[in-house]
């Protein structure tokens, strides 16, 4: 048998591709779901006959501890966590327990359990929210703008502490944006993506967005969670950052989206306040150059095939959806 792996947050969109991934070299795959959650899993249907699903929580230390005792992985990916930013003001406590506390809960289980097991956290771009450098490196300081943010950053430093107090092998992976067809709707890629093909195909005839000058840098999922794997294959725990290097404005994201239905983008899209953040993260634009060097790893679909390849699924998925 190959090794063993746990994925928290294996229903979202990175589960699913590091699950894929993880599969494709032979590893057996667990992932921890709650107890509360639907037993149809969109994402990972087509693959579930692949892994174990096992009944866990982040806000439940015994059940995390008693997970892993079960499962004996020997590598664990945290991916669980509150992640829509915007929730994030509605929910700051749940989302500072499970996104901040819960990587506190597991790495302690890990410790208690066996020390050996290699851990990887999901940390944010959000992090570095009101940016102190352009772009934005594995020293940058600090500043997020969100309860997400400031969760993340809890969860970033409790791994360093970890790794440097009790010799753990964890690593972080300072992600920026990552998008595909599996990302919600809630997320701004697909929201444009999805409303571009629903414009197209005559169901509907407005998108309604916030700020359309916030740049990102935007890459495709199924790139990033290969260097996930690559941080836990690593003699050494270390954090990186991963990202494209390059920047893209909510505006060009919204252009090249109706571009690929032939549409002009002006004609449909409307700036509504009500999709203004409380605080508004500017410009985030990460260094990959250490993933590069150390991981050898390098993103292979571009911004333009990424929102291509996004806006063809959802076409695909509304004319299923619409019998069309």
């Amino acid at each position: 048998m190959g090794k063993r792996a746990l994925i928290t947050g294996i229903t979202g969109q990175d589960g699913s591709y590091l699950a894929e991934f993880l599969l494709s070299k032979g590893y057996e795959v667990f992932g921890l779901v709650r107890r509360t959650s639907t037993l149809d899993f969109p994402r990972i249907r087509h693959i579930q006959d692949q892994i174990t699903l096992v009944s866990g929580d982040m806000s439940d230390q015994t059940s995390l501890t008693r997970t892993l005792q079960e499962v004996e992985p020997e590598e664990v990916y945290n991916l669980a966590a509150q992640s829509f930013v915007q929730t994030s003001w509605i929910q700051p406590v749940f989302t500072g327990d499970v996104t901040a506390l819960g990587v506190t809960r597991i790495l302690d289980a890990i410790r208690t359990v066996n020390p050996e097991i290699r851990f990887y956290q999901a940390s944010s771009s959000e992090m570095f929210g009101k940016v102190r450098e352009v772009p934005q490196k594995e020293t940058t300081p600090f500043y997020p703008r969100s309860p997400y943010g400031v969760a993340k950053v809890y969860g970033h430093w409790i791994t360093v502490n970890y790794r440097e107090s009790f010799g753990l092998h964890a690593s972080s992976g300072i992600l920026f944006n990552h998008e595909s067809p599996r990302r919600g709707l809630e997320f701004v890629t697909r929201k444009v993506t999805y409303h571009a093909a629903k414009i197209k195909l005559g169901l509907g005839n407005e998108l309604r967005l916030g700020n359309l000058d916030a740049q990102r840098d935007w890459g495709f999922a199924g790139d990033y969670v290969q260097a996930m794997w690559l941080m836990l294959q690593q003699d050494t725990p270390d954090d990186y950052v991963v990202a494209t290097g390059q920047t893209h404005s909510v505006q060009r994201l919204v252009e090249v989206a109706f571009a690929c239905v032939d549409l002009n983008w002006q004609d449909y899209v409307v700036q509504d306040e009500r999709f203004m953040r409380p605080a508004e993260v500017d410009l985030l634009v990460g260094d990959p150059t250490k993933a590069n060097q150390k991981l050898g790893w390098k993103p292979r679909v571009s911004f333009e095939q990424l929102i291509q390849m996004m806006v063809e699924a959802d076409i695909e998925l509304l004319k299923e959806q619409h019998r069309l």
